[in-house]
C-alpha cells in the first residue's frame, strides 16, 4: 500500500533504470555499424563464374589485386574500367612494392575466352608468376 508522497523505490526495494543502458546499446550498435566497412565492391559485381570441381574457397588478402573481366571483355580493377596499359601500370607498380603480389582474373563465364586470357597474359608479363582464376564449385 502506498502512502501519499512516497514512492515504490522508497519502500526499501532497489531499482534499476533500464533506458539508459539501453540507450547506450544502442549508440554502441550504431557505431559500430557505421564505423564497420563492408567494402568488397570487387566481389560484389556481377560477375557469374564458371563452375568447377576442384575449385575451392576464395582466399581474402589485403594485398591481393582483383581483375574482373565482365561478359562483355572488359577489364574491370577496384569497381572501375580499366586499359589493358592501365591493368598493366597497376599490375606492375604492386609487384615492385611487393614481389610476391597476388592477383586474382575472375572472368565472367559468357566472357570470351580471349578476353580471360589477355588479361592473364598482362598479369603474368607484369610480375606475377602465378595468378590465380576464380572458379565456383559445382553444388
Amino acid at each position: 500500500m502506498l502512502i501519499k508522497g512516497t514512492s515504490p523505490e522508497s519502500d526499501g526495494g532497489a531499482a534499476i533504470e533500464l533506458t539508459p543502458i539501453i540507450d547506450m546499446v544502442f549508440l554502441l550498435l550504431i557505431f559500430f555499424l557505421v564505423a564497420t566497412t563492408f567494402q568488397q565492391t570487387e566481389r560484389e559485381m556481377q560477375i557469374a563464374l564458371p563452375d568447377t570441381e576442384s575449385g575451392g574457397p576464395i582466399s581474402v588478402s589485403l594485398k591481393e589485386i582483383i581483375v574482373n573481366i565482365t561478359s562483355d571483355g572488359e577489364i574491370i580493377v577496384a569497381g572501375r574500367e580499366v586499359s589493358p596499359d592501365d591493368l598493366r601500370t597497376i599490375v606492375t607498380e604492386a609487384v615492385s612494392q611487393n614481389p610476391d603480389q597476388k592477383v586474382t582474373v575472375r572472368g565472367d563465364r559468357a566472357a570470351s575466352y580471349e578476353a580471360i586470357v589477355k588479361a592473364l597474359d598482362v598479369v603474368k608479363a607484369s610480375g606475377v608468376s602465378e595468378p590465380f582464376l576464380d572458379t565456383v564449385p559445382i553444388q
